[in-house]
């Protein structure tokens, strides 16, 4: 009784997937069909069922010829635009980008060098150049710095570090203004983010130092080459507010 009831089963099983396999295969048989050839193609075109239902906008006509779903015509290729082949022969056999090449060089052998004679001879800078960091006074000496410390908090290396304390009319100044230039990348996000124009990265790019501590920047020492570079730095800020 049981094995009667499981081939009774496999049996319903099979028939229905037996008949779906059967009937799709016998309407792809009819429906894929192959069109005339088109006029300069290359080969018949197939039109698949799969083809009809993906280009529903299409008319599909089986008795109107599909042109447009044919090969695009074969074309033979046009030699008479470009270098001829003796051209090429030559360019290839007689190294004629070599001989070119040589040339150039021989020309620039003979014409005066080039060679800026550094420290004594400098090119120019552009006004958006960041080098040293400096920081500036007003016309009347008073430190522009306001100690907002947007400098430090936009600071991507963490070189800056600010603390200040309130004067006597309510404002803030600044009591420590310190630059580890050993961690500066020289971004100038701090010139940027500073709403008064207080610290720059100036034109200065000699600043070699022997020893480290060197290079660990005050308030003092900022404020000196502020102080120093003032008219430099005045300068560029005025050559570059167009595109600030």
């Amino acid at each position: 009784m049981a094995t009667l009831l499981v081939q009774r089963v496999v049996a319903r099983s099979l028939v229905p997937t037996a008949s779906i396999r059967a009937f799709s295969m016998s309407r792809s048989a009819a429906l894929a069909t192959h069109r005339p050839e088109a006029p300069n193609s290359t080969g018949p075109t197939l039109i698949s069922p799969v083809h009809d239902q993906l280009n529903i906008g299409l008319d599909h006509n089986p008795d109107k010829p599909r042109s447009h779903l044919a090969r695009p015509p074969a074309q033979a290729p046009n030699y008479s635009d470009g270098p001829s082949a003796l051209e090429k022969a030559g360019q290839l056999f007689l190294f004629t980008e070599l001989a070119r090449g040589l040339w150039i060089t021989l020309e620039n052998f003979f014409r005066p060098p080039y060679t800026i004679q550094y420290p004594f001879e400098k090119g120019p800078l552009s006004p958006r150049f960041r080098g040293e960091h400096a920081l500036r006074r007003y016309p009347t000496g008073e430190e522009r710095c306001i100690a907002c410390k947007l400098c430090e908090a936009i600071c991507p290396a963490l070189a800056i570090t600010i603390e200040s304390e309130a004067r006597d009319d309510g404002s803030r100044r600044t009591t420590r203004y310190d630059i580890d230039m050993t961690k500066c990348i020289y971004c100038g996000m701090c010139q940027e983010a500073c709403p008064v124009d207080a610290i720059v990265e100036t034109q200065t790019l000699e600043f070699a130092t022997e020893t480290r501590e060197e290079l660990l920047y005050n308030k003092e020492k900022l404020l000196a080459n502020g102080d120093r570079a003032e008219t430099e730095i005045a300068s560029n800020i005025y050559a570059d507010h167009l595109q600030r």
